[in-house]
């Protein structure tokens, strides 16, 4: 390898440029991330920053788990070390096969990253005016048509394409003169799939018509970032007025208030803060007619994959889509954290129970007359005075001794229930799922 190949010259001063941190390659085995690697695994300065690859295997053909031993082989042969995570790729989620391979691609990349290191995946400049292209074919705003961020926080590191100048032809030229071993993936060839066929069938005939289409493209992008970047400040100071810190929800009147540059980018904000997935065109329209329409006491929930958003008490609620819950569950219990079926968690603080108690959730029609409370109360009433969201209240854990019921959750107790734990020396924790 040359010290003087172009992209030996311009992955050296991108070095330079980011000095700190260790860096891993997203090396997929393809000719772009292979050429990636090939040329850090030659630069003195990459290795000594702990350069290392991680190879993503979809479990989506036949061959991956060859690939897989492929990419292993390689880097084996660049004395790189190299993690394989096998993924499951979710295919009935009511996206396409795409969106949903790189949702699990990237989480398995946020996942392995370890803290202060980059990621870095092959994307080159043709890559950028594919995402642009299909990023205004689904509708996006500035953010979206400003094409893919050079850098972005990703798990505990940071993402950084170092190659998002460079066209796609200067990798593949360098993977021919050295004679790389790529691994072929017949998938990218499939024009049913949108970027395939953007790349295959649309771009030739743009490109051959006008010649400087790509630059274009990425000139109108650079517009789009710089409103995007302008935008982003006035959004922020809207978010930090309408997000609620204790209870991750969004004001969900003064966000439907926002002129719509603002209020969409605002949105996907605290959605990706929640961990959740951004919505669709149609989601997004759906809840804006959800709170233009609501009517007291109904608590709407848009649905898309991995999120339920819900409207309650004037504000959005970002969620784990409801699980299902067992009617007639129950568990015995001895402090020892008690993992409850909607995923929240009930915990003992205080010695060892020397006697079990019996976990259930609600069947319907149970009261309880709080400590230091002349009457008996409906749960349901408990739950309304003290504003639990809805979603909470079926996975409630109400704790008993024998058919006495002795707590709901940390929230209320019987006397009974203040005689039994203060004679245990603690006190219930219920930590809610969201």
């Amino acid at each position: 390898m040359s010290s003087a190949d172009p992209l030996v010259v311009l992955l050296r001063r991108a070095l330079r440029k980011h000095p700190a941190g260790a860096l891993c390659v997203a090396f997929s085995g393809g000719p772009d991330s292979t050429a990636l690697l090939h040329v850090l695994a030659g630069i003195e300065e990459a290795r000594a920053r702990g350069l290392r690859a991680v190879h993503v295997d979809h479990g989506l053909h036949a061959h991956s788990g060859a690939w897989a031993e492929q990419a292993r082989q390689f880097c084996s042969v660049l004395e790189i070390e190299c993690t394989v995570v096998r993924v499951q790729v979710e295919r009935h989620g009511g996206e396409g096969i795409e969106a949903a391979a790189r949702h699990a691609r990237y989480a398995a990349f946020a996942e392995v990253l370890r803290a202060g290191e980059w990621l870095l995946p092959g994307h080159h400049r043709d890559d950028q005016a594919e995402t642009v292209l299909l990023k205004l074919l689904r509708g996006s705003g500035p953010e979206g048509l400003g094409g893919m961020r050079e850098l972005r926080p990703l798990g505990a590191g940071m993402l950084w394409r170092p190659l998002l100048q460079t066209p796609r032809e200067v990798l593949r030229q360098y993977v021919q003169r050295h004679h790389l071993p790529v691994i072929d993936d017949p998938s990218n060839a499939d024009t049913q799939l949108s970027r395939n066929y953007l790349r295959n069938e649309i771009l030739p005939h743009v490109v051959g018509h006008w010649p400087h289409a790509i630059d274009s493209i990425l000139h109108a992008a650079a517009h789009q970032r710089a409103a995007a970047d302008a935008l982003r400040t006035q959004w922020l100071a809207s978010f930090a007025q309408l997000h609620d810190n204790a209870t991750g929800s969004l004001d969900a009147a003064a966000w439907l208030a926002l002129p719509p540059a603002l209020r969409d980018p605002l949105l996907d904000h605290w959605l990706r803060a929640r961990g959740r997935r951004i919505p669709t065109l149609a989601q997004r329209a759906q809840i804006e007619r959800q709170l233009r329409e609501l009517r007291e006491g109904r608590v709407p929930c848009i649905h898309w994959p991995d999120t339920d958003l819900r409207i309650w008490k004037g504000r959005l609620w970002a969620l784990a889509p409801a699980r299902t819950l067992p009617p007639d569950w129950q568990a015995a219990w001895t402090g020892q954290p008690l993992t409850l079926p909607d995923g929240s968690l009930l915990a003992w603080q205080g010695p060892p129970l020397r006697e079990a108690l019996t976990v259930r959730l609600r069947r319907g029609g149970e009261r309880i007359r709080p400590s230091g409370d002349r009457h008996t109360r409906e749960l349901r009433d408990l739950f309304q005075q003290a504003g639990l969201p809805p979603w909470r209240r079926a996975a409630c854990p109400l704790i008993y001794a024998g058919d006495e019921l002795l707590a709901v959750a940390d929230r209320w107790r019987s006397e009974a229930g203040e005689i039994w734990f203060r004679g245990a020396g603690g006190t219930p924790h219920w930590r809610c799922a969201d």
